[in-house]
């Protein structure tokens, strides 16, 4: 990095104290590096000029016209108030209108002088105008400096326009700052880099980003700068993953044991599908390389994921090693506590549960239990990270929902040991692969991708508020069947009023419709003490109550066979992977299960297609692959927590083979060169030192 690039912004030429604390607060630029990084999100074409008699074919289009001013008219009163000027060219007139800054404008504005008028015509009264267009004189000389053929817009917001920070005024300082700096921009790229993918060098690509002089240069330069901005993420990802290998010898699990064999033999409750068996496999090869295993393992909803990883921790067991099962929720870690609990009951291996709400006189029996030993698999919440938990040998940790968890949270947990353990990480929201390329480009990934044999797909139906009285009479029908029936409120914070509110009146309604003692209803909300919670959901795992009316404090944790559906009211507030995620609560038994989304009639365009792809489809897959459309990587789940980066230029969706290419490169370099020692490489080392210092929130690896 040049020294010159990375002075403070106040000192650019045309900026100022007042102007650099605007750029600091609204855009995060604080150096120039910062602004010569601020891109353009749009270019309009001026290299040609349009003859007003050409206008009619070009409505409701950005044009440029040349031309004079021949009558100034003020007409209208009140809010109708407007400056008319008359614009005509060789070849006809043309109306521009203003509405605003009437008298500034007005004394502004010559006669018989040439300007030069860009903006998009309309048709009003059978008149063409343009409104509030951009107009200046064309031997204006500041104007001539930046009279460039493609004009190139910049983000701005309201109290950035005020201090003369509009696209054109971002425009002219970036204009000022190339015209001062051109020489100090480096390249970070080295030469046979450049070559092998033909791109051009970093100093041209930065200045035609910002002034392009043809849509071709334009995007050369863009190529350019959105391979440079996957690659050294892709770099540093890759680098961390080898130095982690290299360092972190992993403990040998080359045992397949009594454990193992006896739970396999005699406990399973049903046979493995082939993509499990695959993973195990994956899995086991991992605990006899010798290096220390981080590996992110994708499952969509009741694909078998936990008794995965049950078998793995045996694995773990019959070598002489502890392990750990760590949860979001403490709803989560007593479901998975239970489930183990039950499933080894007949096996000599002790599970216990450390949650927030541990009393204190369990913790001295169950710490010094850890310690020595004693204590095989413990399942809990962020419990586990506390100081106070010491492991006697810990050689696998299982990390359930992770993406729910920030770096440093898992990063304790690793260190639990003087060597730091096995760690698979979990998710049930499936990662489409351009993302997994660059949030979790320092794991190995295995997938789940088939459903237990037998599992019939859950019939998702969308229904409007109007059509209310034929689902209850298909929910008296499922509970006559012998049936249980999940009905889900949205929340967005446990704490909003309206939500609350929501599920009250939910509640009210529902005992109406369903009256006692013909019908049993538990409900769950986050007001409630674990303690609340716990005993409204047993009532409906052991089938004491026919409908659990919650929040989202079901998403994940809770697992009964019996229920057949899921109804979610006010289906439109919630996201594709909240939906597809409360979904996969029912399907768990033999019999056939539904999910119900219930909406609004009014709906935005957006939340339509969100409940359409979940009608469409089961696929976990396809559903996160629909989401990232719709709304972007920043938004998805567990994506910001997972230190996603908000490219400035990559298009997750559309820039599949950039990243990919990135990727590859990025490994074929440090496959022959791990520390990027050589000397054709030392300009790669020093660019990724620069970014890991100047942006470590994106350059940090847990």
């Amino acid at each position: 990095m040049s020294a010159n690039l990375e002075a403070q912004i106040d000192f650019l030429k045309g900026v100022g104290s007042r102007k650099a604390e605007v750029l600091k607060k609204e855009f995060g630029i604080f150096t120039l590096n910062d602004l010569l990084l601020h891109f353009p999100y749009k270019y309009i074409d001026k290299s040609k000029f349009y003859s007003i008699k050409d206008i009619k074919n070009n409505l409701n289009a950005y044009i440029q016209l040349k031309g004079q001013i021949t009558k100034l008219e003020l007409l209208g009163e009140g809010k109708g108030k407007r400056l008319v000027a008359h614009f005509q060219d060789e070849t006809g007139v043309i109306l521009l209108v203003w509405f605003n800054n009437l008298k500034y404008i007005g004394e502004s504005l010559r006669k018989n002088v040439t300007y030069i008028v860009f903006g998009k015509p309309s048709l009003f009264n059978n008149t063409v105008n343009i409104t509030h267009p951009e107009l200046k004189e064309e031997n204006n000389e500041e104007d001539q400096k930046l009279r460039i053929p493609f004009q190139p817009f910049y983000n701005s917001s309201e109290k950035a326009k005020k201090s003369g920070l509009d696209s054109r005024g971002i425009s002219r300082l970036c204009f000022q700052l190339l015209s001062e700096q051109k020489n100090n921009i480096y390249e970070t790229l080295p030469a046979y880099v450049l070559e092998k993918l033909r791109l051009i060098d970093r100093r041209d690509a930065l200045v035609n980003i910002h002034f392009p002089t043809d849509t071709q240069t334009l995007q050369r330069a863009i190529n350019r700068l959105k391979f440079e901005e996957v690659f050294f993420l892709q770099l540093n990802l890759l680098q961390s993953h080898h130095k982690r290998e290299k360092s972190n010898v992993g403990f040998y699990l080359p045992k397949v044991g009594t454990l193992f064999n006896e739970f396999y033999h005699k406990h399973l409750p049903f046979p493995l599908t082939d993509a499990q068996k695959r993973v195990i496999k994956e899995i086991r090869a991992d605990f006899i390389s010798g290096h220390q295993m981080n590996r992110l393992l994708q499952g969509d909803v009741g694909s078998g994921k936990t008794i995965t990883a049950l078998l793995l921790m045996l694995i773990a067991l019959d070598n002489g090693f502890q392990c750990c099962l760590m949860t979001p929720t403490e709803i989560l870690a007593n479901q998975h506590y239970e489930t183990l609990t039950k499933q080894l009951q007949l096996l000599p291996v002790r599970v216990e549960l450390l949650t927030g709400s541990t009393k204190q006189s369990q913790r001295k029996q169950l710490l010094p239990a850890i310690e020595n030993g004693e204590i095989h698999i413990l399942v809990g919440t962020h419990a586990l990270v506390e100081d106070g938990v010491v492991f006697d040998k810990l050689g696998l940790v299982v990390i359930d929902e992770q993406h729910r968890f920030g770096v440093e949270q898992r990063a304790k947990l690793w260190k639990k040991n003087l060597s730091p353990p096995h760690v698979l990480v979990m998710t049930a929201t499936p990662i489409p692969r351009t993302l997994a390329m660059t949030v979790y480009g320092d794991l190995d990934v295995s997938v789940i991708d088939e459903l237990p044999k037998g599992r019939r797909p859950i019939v998702t139906h969308h229904f409007y508020q109007n059509q209310r009285i034929k689902i209850l009479e298909f929910l008296r029908k499922q509970i006559a069947e012998g049936r249980q029936i999940y009905v889900v409120f949205p929340l967005i914070s446990e704490s909003e009023t309206m939500d609350f509110r929501n599920l009250v009146e939910g509640y009210d309604a529902f005992k109406v419709d369903f009256p006692s003692p013909q019908y049993k209803i538990s409900c769950v909300h986050g007001r409630l003490s674990a303690e609340e919670k716990e005993r409204e959901m047993q009532k409906f795992v052991q089938g004491e109550s026919h409908i659990m009316l919650a929040t989202t404090v079901i998403e994940v944790g809770i697992d009964v066979p019996n229920a057949s559906v899921m109804l979610i009211e006010n289906a439109e507030r919630f996201g594709l992977s909240q939906l597809h995620q409360l979904r996969g609560r029912v399907g768990r038994g033999a019999s056939q299960s539904y999910c119900i989304l219930l909406s609004d009639v009014k709906l935005t365009a957006e939340s339509r297609k969100r409940l359409e792809a979940m009608v469409s489809t089961n696929d976990g897959f396809e559903i996160a692959e629909y989401d990232l459309k719709l709304r972007g990587p920043g938004d998805l789940a567990g994506t910001k927590q997972s230190g996603m980066i908000h490219f400035k230029l990559i298009n997750i969706l559309k820039d599949e083979k950039i990243i990919a290419s990135a990727r590859n490169l990025a490994k074929a370099i440090l496959e022959k060169d791990p520390t990027l020692s050589f000397p054709e490489n030392i300009i790669l080392r020093t660019q990724l030192e620069f970014l890991q210092k100047n942006q470590s929130e994106y350059y940090q690896v847990g």
